[in-house]
């Protein structure tokens, strides 16, 4: 009787080589040209999958609100998304984030957890949660959650992980904004470079003032519900037509 061929086992991959794939993902996405929107909600999706979460999301503090509020999840609960944001020290979330520490919770639906929306965990099927502050320069921003549907004990790997996670995804975020503020300043100097070119036509052709110049400029802006700036580079470009 012939023996049949024993099957080759198949071998899974090392915990640890799965968590460097998705960092390297997550460090291809923060190096890409897509939006922030697009780069939050990838990072939350390969986070979830390397963690093997029930449900991850990535929160930002909003400063002038005191608020921390989700940005991006790959949740499919409406509920959950739409939870009331958190104040800074509120909950496990806002303790995070007031302590710079990660925080984790055996079962976030029980009532010493403190664990602001428990109904809502326990609705979600939620239980276990591994909660890690997003800092920068020694800011915290915002967090990251991994929520596991059964009771899970976090191992410092994974802590040390979602760290790592989390901090490239502070980087990326303080980057767009650095992006934008540059882009805004730049918009706004070169708004009022054309803005003072006006002005030195009108002052030149039509003997105005310094003042007299930019009322007019101001006032034609205000008449035409259009910006100063569009309304200096007619002026500007008015007189180039007149000198051709």
């Amino acid at each position: 009787m012939t023996k049949k061929p024993k099957q080759t086992e198949k071998i899974s991959k090392p915990p640890l080589d799965k968590h460097i794939e998705a960092l390297s993902k997550i460090s291809n996405a923060i190096t890409s040209e897509l939006y922030i929107e697009d780069i939050l909600r990838l990072i939350v999706i390969v986070t979830a999958q390397m963690m093997k979460s029930k449900i991850c999301s990535l929160m930002l503090v909003d400063e002038k609100k005191g608020e921390i509020s989700i940005r991006a999840t790959q949740s499919m609960s409406e509920e959950y998304n739409k939870k009331p944001p958190l104040k800074i020290g509120e909950g496990v979330v806002g303790m995070a984030v007031l302590d710079k520490k990660p925080i984790t919770i055996m079962d976030v639906t029980a009532k010493d957890s403190g664990y602001k929306y428990r109904d809502i965990a326990a609705k979600a099927g939620l239980k276990s949660l591994l909660c890690v502050p997003m800092i920068v320069k020694g800011k915290v921003i915002g967090v990251i959650d991994c929520y596991t549907q059964k009771p899970h004990k976090f191992t410092d790997t994974e802590i040390n992980i979602l760290t790592a996670v989390a901090n490239q995804a502070a980087v990326a975020i303080e980057n767009t904004e650095l992006l934008v503020k540059t882009k805004v300043i730049q918009e706004e100097l070169e708004s009022r470079k054309i803005v003072e070119k006006a002005k030195g036509i009108l002052m030149s052709q039509q003997g105005l003032s310094e003042e007299e110049a930019f009322k007019r400029i101001q006032r034609h802006s205000m008449d035409n519900r259009r910006s100063m700036r569009e309304i200096a580079e007619a002026i500007i470009l008015t007189s180039q037509m007149k000198g051709k």
